[in-house]
């Protein structure tokens, strides 16, 4: 990843770092950032010297034929693990075992508390689940990450990608070694979460929205179908209109 993507994504588009030195040399710890790209699961680990690793919805590594075999090998090299959200606590106890995993082996797990992409840019409430239970599982440090401008470089619906400077803020690490062993209690999960993402707004300067991004999403949408089916209707009138 480094050498094939890596490499050519800081030459390309030379990204600004900002906070190296809060990445320990070796060691677990948990990478915990906002999501505003595709882009952000490549830029943050090309800026490293160490290996990250970022969980995946399993439908990259299992869909069939040449295209399916050679997206399941993208993701592999980039560091990415499947995660199969079919079980009856979704992806939440995937990322757990996941995330465990990866720190038990002493080394960087990557994780977006958001759950999703950021469908306008602003930060959104973090998912209590996966990161607060990881890092007081394993006790490992969290470390804040703001990405800046990754969702400028291709838009959706842009075809060619933007050539402009991204930015990546790291905040310095932190320790939620008085939870210990409260890795079960939904209150404690919250604050921990709560925390990290206060953190990450401040590296950001995003806006912060008290709700989860999922749900901002499926109000854009919603919001979208009935605007398309009211023009639909406006349509209809107008055309009845000009017959009569």
């Amino acid at each position: 990843m480094k050498v094939a993507i890596g490499g050519p994504l800081k030459v390309t588009f030379r990204p600004w770092v900002q906070g190296l030195e809060n990445v320990p040399a070796e060691g677990p710890a948990i990478l915990a950032s906002n999501h505003l790209s595709f882009s952000d699961s490549f830029f943050l680990p090309a800026v490293l010297d160490r290996k990250v690793t970022f969980i995946a919805k399993a439908e990259y590594f299992t869909t069939p034929g040449v295209k399916g075999r050679l997206t399941a090998a993208f993701f592999k090299g980039v560091g990415q693990l499947p995660v199969d959200r079919s079980g009856g606590r979704g992806a939440g106890e995937a990322a757990v075992r996941s995330g465990m995993d990866v720190l038990e082996r002493g080394e960087l797990f990557g994780i977006y508390p958001e759950g999703t992409r950021s469908p306008d840019g602003r930060l959104y409430r973090g998912k209590p689940g996966g990161l607060a239970r990881v890092a007081l599982a394993t006790g490992a440090p969290v470390i804040p990450v703001a990405m800046i401008d990754t969702e400028k470089i291709q838009p959706p619906g842009q075809v060619m990608p933007k050539l402009m400077r991204p930015g990546i803020r790291i905040g310095r690490p932190l320790d939620f070694s008085r939870y210990q062993g409260m890795e079960h209690d939904r209150f404690v999960l919250r604050a921990v979460t709560d925390e990290v993402m206060y953190e990450i707004m401040k590296l950001s300067g995003q806006e912060y929205v008290d709700m989860y991004a999922t749900a901002a999403k499926r109000q854009i949408a919603e919001a979208a179908k009935a605007e398309r089916e009211a023009a639909k209707e406006a349509a209809k009138a107008d055309k009845k209109a000009t017959e009569s």
